[in-house]
């Protein structure tokens, strides 16, 4: 058995598929997940699981280089928020309508995860990177701008 980490077969095997700049939706119990998306659905009953459970776990596991959510929640959930920008303190944060976060970012996810949180605006987008010291650390290498601050 797995030592540690995310033990869920099905999350765990999605979260290995995952590459760079692709996009995970973790989502409250409410997200209207399209039905041609790669879905896990982790939801057993109400905030079980909630979504800082499910992105904590999700944050050991994932290089995180975006953070995107619904422009409520700033404004709406600071709590949600602040909790956020401390857990994927490197990613870079961006906000979309949240009639925006429903359609298009839902449609552009390769896996929604739905957990069981009751949570206003509780759907947040992770965009994937790559562990900058270890893809750019090779002698010899240049490495670009972007990266260069994080290493």
């Amino acid at each position: 058995m797995k030592r540690s980490g995310i033990l869920n077969a099905e999350l765990s095997g999605a979260l290995a598929t995952l590459g760079h700049t692709d996009l995970l939706l973790v989502v409250d119990a409410g997200f209207p997940i399209p039905r041609d998306a790669r879905r896990v659905d982790l939801a057993l009953a109400e905030n079980l699981p909630d979504l800082r459970t499910v992105l904590g776990l999700i944050a050991d596991e994932l290089v995180v280089e975006g953070v995107v959510r619904a422009g409520d929640v700033p404004t709406h959930n600071p709590r949600l928020d602040a909790w956020l920008r401390e857990r994927f303190s490197g990613a870079e944060f961006t906000t979309r309508p949240h009639a925006e976060v429903l359609g298009e970012l839902a449609r552009q996810a390769k896996v929604v995860v739905r957990t069981g949180a009751f949570e206003p605006w509780g759907n947040i987008g992770l965009f994937c990177g790559v562990d900058a010291p270890r893809w750019f650390g090779g002698e010899g290498v240049v490495v670009p701008d972007h990266y260069a601050s994080k290493l």
